[in-house]
């Protein structure tokens, strides 16, 4: 496109120069260096608007009754917009002052000294340049947006990676030990079995649940799904409860201060910590008793879950990808999440997210 734009400034250039006088080469050859390097102002913008300057005085200096700019001087003004848009402002601040300089100089060669066609040549300049600095904010603002836009869709990927992981973890972990005690005792207890057998289908179905929720926010077509449940929060907490305790968990909930609603985000915050937490107690606590406790403060959730498990294969890394995951969720929205062993033995997550007044 920049090769066409200045094939036909150059051929309008000539063909005004020819058509005034008999030009010879010299003439022809200024004449052409003040719009044929338009061709490359995108690859080196300053050469290109120096090498125009520098014509341009050639031709005022080579014949001071040349008469105007040639092409109106459009070939200095592209070249002083891109230097704008490509290059930082105090470079673009260098070559207007050459321009103007050199404007100004063939102006008053050209017998054009007056106040008038100096302040008009000297506003169009300041015009290119402007529009110039426009453009190139314009386009910074643009490249942010698309940052952030690419950021918003990392964040919701990493976000969903982690209701997978807790929706996974969870009820595996309870279909795991459900279908062993079901194996196990199916031949001496009969109705535990049956029991565990239902713990496993009921488990079952709400992991489907859950993760086609999940997955239905990534579906572009929503018209025909009459599906908007909302996403679990702290009102679903003895459902949880009570699933963990079908599981063969001993569960105790203790709830002080005055219980008021959260914002849906930290709301879900809280419940997947306290579901990944009784998970993580399934999973590797042994013969444990869990205890779950929610203090509502003036301006602090505390959620707590410990246990007083000892099993010795337990692994007392902190930075799992399940506690991770939970630590990250917390600070995602302005809390904080410790985890570790307890001073009376067993394993503790604490996890204090910010709530309303």
């Amino acid at each position: 496109m920049d090769v066409l734009l200045a094939a036909v400034l150059t051929g309008l250039a000539v063909g005004g120069l020819v058509s005034e006088r008999n030009a010879d080469w010299p003439d022809v050859l200024l004449v052409v260096l003040t719009t044929a390097p338009v061709a490359l102002r995108q690859r080196a913008p300053v050469v290109t608007s120096l090498v125009i300057l520098a014509a341009l005085a050639g031709w005022g200096l080579l014949d001071s009754a040349a008469g105007d700019i040639p092409v109106g001087g459009v070939g200095v003004l592209l070249a002083l917009f891109t230097v704008a848009v490509l290059r930082p402002r105090w470079v673009a601040a260098a070559v207007f002052l050459v321009a103007l300089i050199v404007t100004i100089a063939f102006v008053r060669m050209t017998g054009g000294a007056g106040w008038p066609e100096l302040s008009q040549a000297a506003l169009v300049l300041i015009g290119a340049w402007v529009l110039g600095e426009g453009t190139r904010r314009w386009g910074r603002r643009l490249e942010r947006a698309a940052a952030e836009s690419a950021q918003a869709v990392a964040d919701e990927r990493v976000r969903i990676a982690r209701e997978l992981h807790d929706i996974v973890a969870h009820h595996m972990s309870v279909v795991a030990l459900q279908s062993g005690l079901a194996e196990y005792v199916i031949d001496t207890d009969l109705p535990t079995a049956r029991k565990a057998i239902g713990a496993v289908g009921d488990a079952s179905r709400e992991a489907l649940l859950e993760m086609r929720r999940l997955l239905d926010v990534l579906r572009v077509d929503h018209a025909t799904d009459p599906d908007y449940s909302p996403q679990p929060g702290l009102a679903a907490l003895d459902v949880l409860v009570e699933r963990a305790r079908s599981a063969g968990l001993p569960v105790e909930v203790v709830v002080s201060g005055p219980v008021r609603p959260l914002p849906p985000g930290p709301d879900m915050c809280a419940y997947r910590v306290v579901q990944e937490s009784l998970t993580n107690v399934l999973k590797h606590a042994g013969h444990a008793r869990a205890r779950i406790e929610l203090e509502y403060g003036e301006s602090t959730l505390t959620v707590k879950v410990a246990d007083d498990g000892v099993s010795p294969a337990r692994p007392v890394a902190v930075t799992s990808h399940g506690i991770r995951g939970m630590r990250e969720r917390a600070e995602l929205y302005g809390g904080v999440l410790t985890a570790g062993p307890a001073r009376d033995g067993g394993f503790a997550v604490v996890a204090r997210l910010p709530m309303p007044s």
